[in-house]
């Protein structure tokens, strides 16, 4: 049993007694959720050795996108796929962050909230790039991952972006690269990026929700050059699917008191915080997103859409650059293991076990009674 599942068992019902009808739905079945995981009352799988006829018992994972147990595997996947798509030549990660003032609005109206977020960022990013005084390619193609967590758990939504440094133009066909360690001036993206999302917020009939200083503060964009994708997207791949915290943080749990590590940005210095565990628990739940939300989205020539097939692209990249540019060279994925721990023979599935697996398997002798439990990743 992981940290984070241990102290939802045992203040998850005193957190949903406190707080009663305010616990939103979602909320609620994710505290089910976590409590659940890997546990008799999801059900099993059996798993028999081909070589020795040993049978591995798997419990079932919740499957939520919150469980801090679930994640892991889902994370290494969409890496591989990633680095197997990325573009040659030189790439920038763009950051976009709303001010503070703005963020108890984003929190009580996540769906429409969040959709405005990747709506003003992605199109301050287009319209920029089509832009000839800076790129002059009118099709750009990224990909954005929505975080909302700082690293004391604080609500803190922010947009990653992971962009190809040029764009295709559409009436030449040719790749416009971006100037050398330099790819859009941060301010104007600031500047746009606030006009889309104040316009996304008036035409939502939202605006008058917001408080009306947001309109005349400047709205943090970062851009940092890095070499290659690589940089990039192994630096998002661990929070694609992570979720606010994970296990490893939980220095202790005592006397109702939640105790985490945390490093200042900047610093490596590890530091502590401790938390109420109702506390720790409503600001862990408060990253929980709306049912069915896309946290990542991609955009132009990486959209699973779009019109032109990306080795087309990536041929009119190499061309621009006048060679093609080799990836890095990184050891090929090992697939997990998931062999018998006596003779090492491959693992077939048996059959599955219902909730309460343990119970019928201890009643009935002919049921497995070489059975090992094993625990399962991601």
């Amino acid at each position: 049993m992981g940290a984070i599942q241990d102290l939802f068992k045992t203040f998850g019902d005193v957190y949903l007694e406190r707080f009663g009808t305010a616990v939103p739905i979602g909320h609620a079945r994710v505290i089910d959720a976590i409590r659940l995981c890997r546990t008799e009352d999801l059900g099993a799988v059996c798993y028999r050795c081909e070589e020795c006829e040993l049978s591995h018992v798997v419990p079932a994972a919740c499957g939520n996108r919150h469980c801090p147990q679930c994640q892991h595997r889902k994370s290494m996947q969409w890496l591989e796929r990633q680095l197997d798509r990325q573009l040659s030549g030189p790439h920038f990660m763009l950051t976009f962050t709303v001010p503070e003032a703005l963020r108890r609005f984003l929190r009580d109206h996540q769906r429409p909230g969040y959709g405005a977020l990747f709506e003003a960022s992605s199109g301050a990013i287009k319209s920029l790039v089509a832009n000839p005084r800076w790129i002059g390619g009118d099709q750009a193609g990224f990909f954005g991952v929505l975080h909302t967590w700082g690293r004391q758990l604080q609500y803190h939504p922010h947009i990653h972006y992971v962009v190809p440094g040029g764009a295709l133009g559409s009436e030449d066909g040719c790749w416009h690269a971006a100037r050398p360690g330099f790819f859009l001036p941060v301010r104007a993206l600031s500047k746009v990026f606030r006009g889309k999302f104040k316009a996304a917020m008036e035409t939502a009939g939202l605006l008058d929700q917001i408080p009306t200083e947001v309109w005349h503060q400047d709205w943090n964009v970062n851009c940092q050059a890095v070499p290659n994708a690589e940089a990039s997207i192994s630096y998002l791949a661990p929070y694609v699917f992570k979720v606010a915290i994970a296990d490893h943080r939980i220095v202790k749990v005592e006397q109702g008191q939640v105790t985490f590590s945390y490093r200042k940005v900047g610093s490596h210095r590890t530091r502590t915080m401790t938390l109420d565990a109702l506390e720790f628990i409503r600001r862990f739940l408060q990253h929980v997103l709306p049912t069915g939300f896309m946290k990542v989205r991609y955009y132009g020539f990486l959209s699973p859409t779009a019109k032109m097939p990306l080795d087309e692209v990536k041929a009119r990249v190499e061309l621009a650059y006048g060679f093609a540019v080799t990836p890095p060279d990184r050891p090929p994925a090992q697939p997990e293991s998931f062999v018998c721990v006596c003779g090492g023979g491959a693992l077939r599935f048996h059959r599955s076990l219902q909730p309460g697996w343990r119970n019928s398997i201890r009643g009935n002798s002919t049921a497995e009674p070489d059975a090992t439990t094993v625990t399962a990743t991601g």
